[in-house]
């Protein structure tokens, strides 16, 4: 008679085992299918900007996140990365993963100016997923209320008078303000020493504290400060007058013809950002573009706002490439 044998007990326990592992596989892919079916964003994101606290690029970016919440259902939370005009964090965002959980709101300096003066790790269109055009403005020159500079004039007399002496702030090298410093000098021929800082904020500081005499700024941060008389506006560095700054010339009403260094923002990620994210990301840029509060707002912090496509914003940042690269090169501009 054939007696069944016990099956051994290393053959129960690989059988148990095996069970276990296919359950717990199983509920793996339900909890990832679970979350694919929640779709893109089903977590925080994360927006960079490259200065420090206090400047424009904080200034315009709180606005925009509060309006692009609602319409994610996510929060989005803004991280500082200064450093190198915008630079370092855009180097960063070269090897932030593609999952749409990683944003920048750049301003254009990075990506039309720093390659023309030094190496940088990245495309400046092949590396990022361009998802829109922000806002844009010229810069501000403004000087403590200490110094004689009562006009544009003055600044570049007092410069070739004493070349030693003078020198202007700004939010970094290779950024949007270091180039309209550097452009004011090439074509008004004043001598000035340029001092970076990581970021508008701490340079605004240090201008109305008396440790520099001259900053080129952007608007927003210095509208207070003009105001209330810590610091004098001379001129804005772009063809039209501001709507933040109305009574203030432009360079080119001054008699430097045809003077226009302007800046921008947008919103960008690393290339390779899945399609989900990046419909879901331009089309709330696109809503929140239409939204006439949020124009005010941005307007408010000195940045003229103006949303644009991921393909109009492509090819604004190529017309600039070319255009600042010409400027760089027939100004004979330095990186420092």
């Amino acid at each position: 008679m054939d007696l069944a044998l016990p099956e051994p007990v290393a053959s129960r326990t690989q059988g148990s085992l095996s069970l276990r592992f296919a359950a717990v596989a199983g509920l793996f892919v339900v909890s990832v299918s679970a979350a694919l079916a929640q779709g893109y964003p089903n977590k925080p994101i994360r927006v960079l900007i490259g200065y420090a606290p206090g400047g424009s690029a904080d200034a315009g970016v709180r606005p925009l996140a509060r309006a692009l919440e609602p319409l994610l259902g996510q929060p989005l939370i803004i991280e500082n990365r200064p450093g190198n005009a915008g630079g370092v964090a855009m180097e960063f965002m070269v090897r932030a993963p593609a999952d749409g959980y990683t944003l920048y709101y750049f301003d254009s300096g990075p990506l039309t100016v720093a390659p023309h003066l030094s190496k940088v790790g990245y495309n400046n269109l092949t590396s990022f997923a361009h998802l829109g055009h922000v806002c844009g403005s010229g810069s501000l020159l403004v000087v403590h209320p200490s110094t004689p500079f009562k006009n544009v004039a003055d600044v570049v007399a007092a410069s070739k008078r004493e070349p030693s002496k003078w020198s202007y702030g700004t939010s970094g090298v290779g950024g949007p303000h270091h180039l309209s410093g550097e452009y004011f000098k090439s074509v008004t021929g004043a001598s000035l020493l340029h001092v970076p800082y990581k970021g508008g904020g701490p340079a605004m500081t240090d201008l109305m504290g008396g440790q520099i005499p001259i900053l080129f700024s952007s608007l927003g941060p210095a509208v207070g400060a003009v105001k209330s008389g810590k610091i004098r506006a001379l001129a804005v560095t772009s063809l039209q007058r501001s709507a933040a700054f109305p009574e203030v010339p432009t360079m080119d009403e001054v008699g430097l013809n045809g003077f226009d260094s302007t800046a921008w923002y947008g919103l960008l990620g690393p290339a390779g950002l899945p399609q989900e994210a990046v419909a879901r990301l331009t089309q709330a840029l696109a809503k929140a573009g239409a939204d006439k509060s949020l124009l005010e707002r941005i307007n408010a912090t000195g940045c003229d706002a103006e949303f644009l496509a991921p393909a109009q914003t492509v090819e604004k940042i190529k017309a600039d490439y070319a255009k600042w690269g010409r400027v760089v090169k027939e100004a004979n501009i330095k990186a420092e």
